[in-house]
């Protein structure tokens, strides 16, 4: 009695154990079960290197959604960047700037929305039209030496 006592409490031990891994990773990949209260809002960028899907979007630091598509704007040859908004946040005014940032030097690229000044606020299907691109450490780098090679050539 108490070898199968024994037994029970090391599956139960298991389960818990595979309940808290699978948890885990499910918070980590940034997947979510269940129902969300979000909204789209859309925003057309120049260059979007390095943001993915699943990117998180911040105001003042704190997340308050996700990037959930990214694809080619026909019409503009544009990134276009479809968000996934908290819905606590829906009172962000329409002339908000959303710009491609950087955490750390080389880390992941994310959307940082600075809040404007307007009474009309984003709703379900807004769009955010003051836009900063992603800053590119290629480009820099070759502006750089460009620009070094021209000031030799010029003494």
């Amino acid at each position: 009695m108490q070898n199968r006592t024994l037994e029970v409490g090391v599956g139960l031990f298991l389960l818990a154990g595979l309940l808290a891994f699978l948890l885990l990773a499910l918070r980590v990949s940034g997947l979510t079960v269940g129902a969300d209260n979000t909204y789209k809002v859309y925003a057309s960028f120049d260059n979007i290197a390095g943001l993915t899907v699943r990117s998180k979007v911040t105001m003042a630091g704190v997340t308050i959604g996700k990037v959930s598509a990214i694809d080619l704007d026909r019409d503009s040859y544009m990134g276009r960047v479809t968000m996934q908004l908290d819905e606590a946040v829906n009172n962000l005014p329409a002339d908000s700037t959303a710009s491609i940032l950087t955490a750390g030097l080389l880390g992941e690229k994310y959307i940082g929305i600075s809040v404007g000044g307007e009474e009309e606020v984003l709703g379900e299907g807004g769009t955010i039209h003051d836009t900063q691109s992603s800053l590119v450490l290629e480009d820099l780098i070759g502006k750089f030496l460009l620009n070094s090679v021209n000031k030799d050539q010029a003494n």
